[in-house]
């Protein structure tokens, strides 16, 4: 292990530009959470209670991916990610806020309307056929895992788990920036070993609870993994962004190499090359086995009940070139991945596909009376993007209010002078 001293200025960042900014997105959050809010009046409860979870999800995956890759970051002793890893380490203090933020649909599900997201809530609730949940075959067989409590006491545990880990980690990162031990590293060390199987437990299961019970007949076996792969590239993307910004900014100016942007390109590329393993395989074996159990769920989004294509086949094709096969060509090119302006637009690419990725999950769940899945192309998209902007508008806040809380680089990081001479 490297003992180089570091070279990284100690100065703590400059606290009226992050607070002027925190303002900002504070202000953007609540705008995005009242228009959210507004649209009940328009859309109705339910089709905003869909959007909205779309915004939430996409939100809380790029935090989950953050607190994973530092959990990655401590269990191989990696050293170019340090740089990074700080800006990680403030973003992760959004999970006690998602908690909050997810409390309205929770309560609207509980004292409102019991169907409002998650139709296996209420047992009276006529599926497409005509019966009802409580006399269908299949939520019997499952209703010892989806029933209310359960919900409940698995999404607070997944938020305890998120917010235990989360202070740990910024807890002995940021003690080590005043004393300097190597005690500070083993004990992150130890965090990740059993902190990386409780991550991808609970975040397997929180995609399971909150996106995939929407339609709670289908089957997939691959579902965790695939949220998982979103996770980690939306926080890969975010951290591309938060690298150029704090270039521009002069923080990350003359420190910051092309080999770290290459190597946090070669993470998303490889990311990319696993999303597309997984989803792939998913289409492909429910596809080969044709299981109506399991087909249903891509047939509601290619075709309608009378046989023509749908909207949501087309945003199928969106989803395989965005997510895929343009970032894949991209990132081949070194050039692309070590440029900071082209691999920044690479990255809201990602993010941007990530977004429609989940609407394609969760919004085809909205049917209407022939069970017909409401359109893409409707107000709803409006209420996703309030929403983004509103749990996304709050997640800022929490990252520029840690942001000059401690140094902007972690200079007694045992790691942080090969971080700063990093070659590939």
């Amino acid at each position: 292990m490297s003992t180089h001293a570091a070279t990284a200025p100690s100065s703590l960042p400059a606290a009226s530009f992050t607070s002027t900014g925190a303002g900002k997105a504070l202000g953007i959050g609540f705008a995005g959470l009242a228009l959210t809010a507004l649209g009940i009046f328009v859309s109705g409860a339910q089709n905003v209670a869909y959007s909205y979870l779309v915004g939430f999800s996409f939100c809380t995956a790029i935090s989950i991916g953050m607190l994973m890759l530092i959990l990655i970051h401590h269990i191989f002793d990696a050293s170019w990610s340090v740089l990074i890893r700080r800006q990680f380490e403030h973003g992760i203090t959004s999970f006690k806020w998602l908690a909050l933020l997810f409390l309205p649909l929770i309560l609207a599900s509980l004292f409102y309307q019991r169907d409002l997201v998650w139709p296996w809530m209420n047992p009276e609730h006529v599926m497409h056929g005509g019966h009802t949940v409580e006399n269908d075959v299949l939520y019997t067989k499952k209703a010892s895992f989806l029933n209310v409590n359960m919900f409940l006491g698995m999404t607070a545990a997944f938020f305890i788990i998120w917010v235990w880990l989360s202070a740990r980690l910024r807890k002995a990162s940021f003690a080590q920036d005043l004393d300097g031990d190597a005690k500070w590293t083993f004990m992150n060390r130890k965090t990740a070993a059993f902190g990386i199987p409780l991550l991808a437990f609970s975040l397997t299961f929180a995609a399971i609870y909150w996106i995939k019970s929407l339609e709670y007949h289908w089957y997939s076996t691959m579902y965790g993994v695939w949220f998982f792969a979103n996770c980690v590239r939306g926080a890969l993307s975010m951290g591309v962004i938060m690298m150029v910004w704090l270039i521009v900014r002069g923080d990350y100016r003359g420190v910051v190499n092309k080999n770290h942007f290459y190597s946090i390109g070669l993470l998303i590329f490889a990311f990319t090359v696993f999303w597309a393993y997984v989803t792939f395989s998913q289409y492909f074996l429910i596809w080969n086995a044709n299981v109506p159990e399991e087909t249903f769920w891509y047939n509601l989004r290619e075709i309608y009940a009378d046989g023509t294509p749908s909207q949501w086949k087309y945003v199928g094709f969106v989803i395989l070139f965005g997510h895929f096969v343009l970032p894949f060509l991209l990132l081949l090119s070194y050039r692309f991945k070590v440029t900071p302006h082209i691999i920044r637009r690479i990255a809201y690419c990602v993010l941007i596909t990530i977004l429609i990725d989940l609407c394609y999950n969760i919004l085809p769940a909205l049917k209407d009376a022939h069970g017909d899945p409401l359109p893409f192309l409707s107000l709803n998209l409006l209420w996703v993007l309030t929403s983004v902007a509103g749990v996304g508008g709050v997640c800022v806040w929490s990252y520029l209010k840690s942001f000059p809380t401690t140094k902007i680089f972690p200079i007694r990081d045992p790691r942080i002078g090969e971080c700063l001479t990093y070659h590939e």
